[in-house]
């Protein structure tokens, strides 16, 4: 959906990204307006409130935006891998309770929504429990937990957005969960070309090697320029290599930057220190012909905006004007309230 915005709607396109990652909250609204025509704020905010659309933990044991219908088939598809992404770091602590007495008061104390400073205070009263950073860790990925949109926040959620058991929220699931290799199948329809390590690297699930073989049959097959095999589904889109790609801005954590072991396809290694952050951030970037050009970020002051962007090469005079028209479309998405709104180049 980055060559030409596509009319369809919220959930459909979240579907065709299978999970936005969302950090924080404003990401996925940028994600879906860079792909979407007119895309409105409301629309997203809505889809949350209505139940359509959850926010949660999901890939990568991160926190990102996907549709109800998928992460009632995808929880427990995912589940193991965060379970095990959690044991590797709760396993170095001081914990005084198994997983299933963590897993117990979650689900106890998450029944009605509350913020996990709230749960660690929980904890804390309890007494000789041991880390209590570590048992909240040990809940949010071991559970099922989403996070409940706040009516009075511009972005759907507050900084103090509470979590609650996804049953509660969504009911329970109609159907059984799905396979390992329909998540496959579905990360190839968003992502693909790709290898069994692409997949690994977005979705957080080791192995998946015998998956692919699983699913060979029903894939095609490429080799690229340093010989590794490609799968991908038959009737996927795949454009040529001079197809026109025009500029269009990420946000943070876009998952097309993390949904492949080699982000060469769309970063140069010599850009990724800019991008991919020591303390784990991934930078708002934008792209000038289906790659990274450089980076962005938006500063308000009382009722002053400023899009301020960072290029990484010399860019041409159109691509330039092009990357500034986009700039300013978004500034106007991301700040509509500001009396004053400008694009600035910091390089």
């Amino acid at each position: 959906m980055l060559l030409e915005r596509q009319q369809t709607s919220v959930v459909a396109a979240v579907e065709q990204l299978v999970a936005m990652q969302a950090q924080v909250p404003r990401p996925p609204f940028v994600g879906l307006w860079t792909r979407l025509r007119e895309f409105k704020r409301e629309a997203l905010v809505r889809a949350l409130r209505d139940k359509s659309v959850v926010r949660a933990t999901a890939l990568r044991g991160t926190i990102h935006v996907l549709s109800a219908r998928d992460y009632r088939r995808f929880r427990d598809v995912i589940g193991p891998a965060l379970v095990k992404g959690a044991q590797s770091i709760v396993g170095k602590r001081d914990v005084n309770l198994t997983e299933e007495q963590s897993y117990a008061l979650g689900r106890e104390f998450f029944a009605r929504p509350a913020p996990f400073d709230a749960f660690r205070k929980h904890l804390e009263a309890r007494k000789n429990v041991g880390d209590v950073r570590a048992i909240a860790y040990t809940v949010r990925l071991g559970i099922p937990l989403v996070m409940v949109p706040d009516d009075d926040a511009a972005w759907g959620f507050s900084a103090k957005a509470g979590f609650v058991n996804a049953d509660a929220w969504l009911g329970s699931s109609p159907s059984k969960p799905e396979q390992l290799e329909s998540l496959v199948m579905r990360y190839l329809a968003g992502y693909g070309p790709a290898t069994p390590g692409d997949a690994q690297t977005w979705s957080g699930i080791r192995g998946l090697r015998d998956t692919f073989e699983l699913l060979r049959p029903r894939l095609v097959t490429f080799r690229d320029a340093r010989k590794r095999e490609l799968f991908d589904l038959p009737d996927a889109p795949r454009p040529v290599a001079d197809e026109p790609a025009a500029v269009r801005f990420l946000p943070e954590y876009d998952n097309v930057l993390l949904a492949h072991e080699d982000r060469t396809r769309i970063i140069a290694d010599a850009h990724k220190p800019a991008v991919f952050l020591k303390n784990l951030q991934v930078r708002g970037t934008f792209l000038v012909d289906g790659f990274v050009a450089g980076v962005w970020r938006v500063d308000r002051r009382k009722a002053a905006a400023t899009l301020t962007l960072t290029r990484f090469t010399r860019l041409a005079k159109a691509d330039a004007a092009d990357v500034e028209g986009e700039a300013e479309a978004l500034i106007r998405f991301l700040e509509p309230d500001a009396k004053e709104a400008s694009v600035a180049w910091e390089r």
